[in-house]
């Protein structure tokens, strides 16, 4: 099958597909932390991403809120 190519319309719905999946499991949410946290002004300095998920985790296990276990 060389020179093959695929839509671009499929390449694209894949990236999509992706790039939801990543938003469901969480994937990006140190980069939306950076970016907030770098449009807000905060006078503070970031967290460390391993501080990020560290504090993430902590606060999901102290308010389990909608989880199923």
């Amino acid at each position: 099958m060389a020179g093959t190519t695929a839509p671009p319309g499929l390449l694209d719905g894949l990236r999509g597909l992706v790039r939801f999946f990543r938003d469901v499991m969480g994937e990006d949410a140190y980069r939306k932390y950076r970016a907030h946290h770098a449009a807000t002004g905060c006078a503070a300095a970031p967290m460390s991403e391993r501080e990020f998920w560290k504090d993430r985790f902590d606060r999901q296990d102290a308010n389990p809120g909608g989880r199923c276990c």
